[in-house]
């Protein structure tokens, strides 16, 4: 199965980077006539069709006619690329790039285009999704590769350059559409100018590299009736900044290590000549644990990517003015981020939706243990999850057994979410939705 799959890899590298090239040098047109010349010189061992031998020459003569004036295309240009910090899965992104004429002529008819780094995967993701698929097919299940094309990374738009001086600059506005979130890398900028056939393109490319980062896609979340009530929260305002409530210390006492620094009292550590913090009270409030189930088994996963975008709708949503929204899931290690009452700002949880991926090599138990370690701080847990399996219902059911309100959502191919049922929360059935792909923002809209 090895050598195989790497040949096949091979293969694909080699096509996919042709088919990428021959798009970048030739127009629609001579991506014609290139395909006619191909065809034309397989037809032509067969000596019996005329027609072949009178278009093959004539074919390659366009051909040989376009590519040599197109070396003649010699120019420099400067270009500067102003991003935004931040963008959106599925949503436009606009910018500006400003070019610059270096040369001592004029140009016209230049085309510019974006150069995104190599979207192509390495042999191991190759593999993995190889298995995947092998793996979906053997348990006659849909395909997640039939809903979309899990390498491409964003789709740009070409702009049409106006006449630009040598010297003088000229300011394009550009629109690209990420269609995954993440980092989104940038390696450069061509500008390409076709012949006077129409048919290749003459290139020259400048060194532009740069990135910008790929929030989750989210979608509108009504306002719905969170499980839970206010818990104890030791720490109180030393926790998260007082809204609404008193924010005076109770007494001071001596430092230790882990104290904010902003609670020191300095007139106190003058006087006795050793750090003194002042300790505050301890307050009741709302605290909600965002549980994000990271532990799918397909490398590229649609389903874990709405599962995604299903978390990062609710961080948009819950009310963090009041509350507190810990965000839990597990990578490379457990981790758990605070947003909320001053504390970190729902921005910041986006950030890390963007870059949170798949885990593979550590079991669901791992998500159980980091969750029912951290729940006798949380009033309820919005769970998300990639599956609905013995291991899934068994975690719910824990906690339930503890007594945290839950709100259970699954995320499922299309096709899949008639069979599941509630298990653990049979008795409490609203709290518990099914999302399947294709109509996840519809779900959604009906929770309550």
């Amino acid at each position: 199965m090895t050598p195989f799959l790497k040949l096949l890899y091979r293969f694909y590298r080699l096509a996919s980077g042709r088919w990428y090239w021959a798009k970048r040098r030739f127009t629609r047109a001579g991506l014609a006539v290139l395909g006619a010349f191909i065809l034309a010189a397989l037809l032509a061992p067969d000596t019996d069709n005329n027609v072949t031998y009178q278009a093959l020459p004539l074919l390659a003569f366009l051909l040989v006619v376009a590519v040599c004036w197109s070396w003649s295309f010699r120019a420099r240009f400067g270009v500067t690329r102003l991003l935004p910090r931040l963008g959106t899965a599925g949503c436009p992104l606009h910018y500006r790039i400003v070019v610059k004429n270096l040369s001592a002529k004029t140009h016209r008819g230049l085309a510019l285009v974006e150069n995104l780094a190599d979207p192509r995967p390495s042999f191991e993701d190759f593999v993995a999704l190889e298995l995947a698929e092998q793996r979906a097919l053997r348990s006659f299940r849909i395909s997640e590769s039939q809903h979309t094309t899990p390498f491409r990374l964003a789709t740009v738009k070409e702009a049409s350059v106006p006449p630009v001086m040598p010297n003088e600059e000229v300011e394009l506005s550009m629109e690209l559409t990420p269609l995954r979130r993440g980092v989104l890398r940038f390696t450069g900028v061509t500008l390409a100018r076709p012949d006077p056939l129409g048919l290749v393109r003459a290139v020259t490319t400048v060194p532009l590299p740069q990135t910008v980062l790929i929030l989750p896609r989210r979608y509108p979340v009504a306002a719905i009736a969170l499980p839970g009530t206010a818990q104890y929260q030791e720490g109180g305002v030393a926790l998260a900044s007082s809204v609404g409530q008193s924010d005076e210390y109770v007494a001071l006492r001596d430092y230790r290590h882990g104290d904010p620094l902003r609670h020191i009292h300095w007139r106190s550590w003058a006087r006795v000549g050793h750090p003194v913090v002042k300790e505050f009270e301890d307050e009741f409030f709302v605290r909600h644990a965002l549980v994000l189930d990271t532990f799918s088994g397909h490398p590229r996963s649609e389903v874990f990517e709405e599962a995604v975008s299903v978390a990062a709708s609710f961080a948009c949503t819950l009310p963090t003015q009041e509350s507190l929204l810990d965000l839990l899931f597990v990578g490379p290690q457990s981790f758990c981020f605070t947003a909320g009452r001053g504390v970190a700002h729902v921005d910041q949880m986006l950030e890390i939706l963007a870059s949170v991926r798949a885990c593979t090599d550590q079991p669901f138990l791992a998500l159980e243990h980091l969750v029912l370690g951290h729940v006798k701080a949380v009033s309820g847990c919005i769970c998300v999850l990639v599956g609905w399996d013995d291991a899934r219902r068994s975690f719910v059911g824990k906690l339930r057994a503890l007594g945290v309100p839950v709100r259970v959502l699954v995320l499922v191919l299309p096709g899949e979410g008639q069979t599941l049922e509630p298990g653990p929360l049979c008795d409490d059935p609203d709290r518990f939705s099914v999302l399947e792909l294709g109509q996840v923002e519809a779900g959604l809209a009906k929770l309550t």
